[in-house]
């Protein structure tokens, strides 16, 4: 008897089916799983995909004094509990998420510090490393979902 079988066997309580009948019913449940993961994969990303991004997003610029619009970044949101490092979800001048940001300290950078760069938008396109000499020197990490002949809608 193979596993496969004796999965099944377990799962059906002791019912006695063919194996045609078992493998029918091991390839639905296997089509209803992806199905399942393609419906919500999609929905925790559509929730971040235009602005304002739901809770526990806020507006960056209500969080520092900065403008709501950074010429290069765009209109920045964060979930204050991740500061400083992020994830920024970045907005273009209509609204629409072109990336993700990781603002990430070089003090962490020197001590080796490992990073999970989650992606709440969904694909990344392409990656840029950007230093900034800021009041805290630090990277950008910017996970672009948009291709690159697309960032110059946050350039002003």
């Amino acid at each position: 008897m193979n596993t496969r079988y004796k999965m099944a066997l377990a799962l059906l309580g002791g019912a006695r089916l063919g194996a045609a009948a078992i493998q029918g019913l091991l390839m639905r449940a296997s089509a209803i799983f992806v199905a399942a993961m393609l419906v919500a994969l999609p929905a925790s990303a559509a929730s971040v995909l235009n602005e304002p991004p739901a809770a526990p997003y806020e507006k960056f610029s209500t969080l520092v004094k900065l403008p709501d619009f950074l010429p290069g970044l765009g209109t920045l949101y964060v979930d204050p509990k991740t500061l400083p490092e992020g994830p920024f979800l970045a907005y273009d001048h209509k609204g629409h998420l072109v990336s993700t940001i990781y603002m990430v300290p070089l003090k962490y950078m020197d001590a080796q510090k490992n990073f999970d760069l989650a992606s709440p938008g969904g694909n990344v396109d392409h990656v840029s490393l950007n230093y900034n000499a800021g009041h805290d020197p630090h990277y950008h990490i910017i996970l672009w979902h948009v291709p690159k002949s697309e960032e110059v809608i946050v350039a002003k």
